[in-house]
């Protein structure tokens, strides 16, 4: 499939999502997050894609944002659809992907672009890096899951804080708010996430499939994360890779998971 405003590649079990507007600092707009969703869908949807990693194009950003200029004669009514539509179209549904996503973010990730590494399932930097959710000083609020998931992360005060102010922090600042995972430089950026996806790679992804479902559940209202835990734990004893995993564990052998 052929996109005009992102990259997508596979090798070797994982699939290279990358934004490529560089000279919009990988901005997005209407088209790219619709490209987006196509892309993850494709990925998450392919049996030999163990990881995906998504990350932005050049040195300087890995999302700047969104591209206000298509919405800035937006009313009431137009505003909350763009909000409606973008979280269903790419960052609720890159939450709630059965692949494991790791956000690289190689650059500035402001705005929609934060929004979009905190769905990612986890986060790593490189140390050139700066976050923030400056849309108060626009006049408006994050409205791609900003104000919901940068709590979760970091908790409700220093949440509070980098939305009302609009600032930015660097990457060893969201290390040590828990923002991201990791931080190191950025020629390292890749070949640290590829480490990290090899290890995934190594273990059952049915059983990831219904730990991200297990973990994604203690955060929605209404939802009662133990329940779905015991139901995800109890479909794994009816999987192929059950039965290989503690097969392999009692003969002393490394598991080779069918994926089943």
């Amino acid at each position: 499939m052929s996109y005009q405003n992102i990259l997508s590649e596979f090798n070797d079990g994982i699939t290279y999502i990358t934004i490529n507007r560089p000279n919009k600092l990988n901005a997005l707009n209407k088209d790219t997050i619709n490209e987006l969703n196509q892309a993850f869908k494709v990925a998450d949807k392919d049996k030999n894609t163990k990881v995906i990693i998504v990350t932005g194009s050049g040195d300087k950003a890995f999302v700047a944002g969104a591209d206000i200029s298509e919405f800035a004669d937006f009313d009431v009514e137009n505003g909350g659809k763009l909000a409606a539509k973008g979280q269903e179209l790419l960052f609720d549904f890159v939450e709630n992907l059965s692949t494991p996503v790791i956000a690289a973010v190689n650059g500035f990730a402001l705005g929609g672009g934060l929004e979009l590494a905190m769905a990612c399932h986890f986060r790593v930097a490189s140390d050139n890096a700066k976050m923030g959710l400056p849309e108060v000083s626009l006049g408006v609020i994050p409205g791609y899951g900003g104000t919901q998931r940068l709590p979760q992360l970091v908790g409700k005060g220093r949440a509070m804080e980098l939305v009302m102010t609009a600032g930015m922090i660097d990457a060893n600042q969201a290390l040590t708010y828990g923002l991201v995972n990791h931080v190191t430089t950025q020629d390292e950026l890749m070949p640290l996430c590829e480490k990290i996806a090899g290890k995934i790679m190594r273990n059952s992804s049915v059983a990831i499939k219904g730990a991200i479902k297990a973990i994604n559940a203690n955060y929605k209202d209404g939802v009662n994360g133990f329940e779905v835990e015991i139901k995800q734990f109890g479909k794994c004893f009816g999987t192929e890779d059950f039965t290989e995993g503690t097969t392999a564990f009692l003969e002393k052998r490394k598991a080779d998971f069918p994926g089943k």
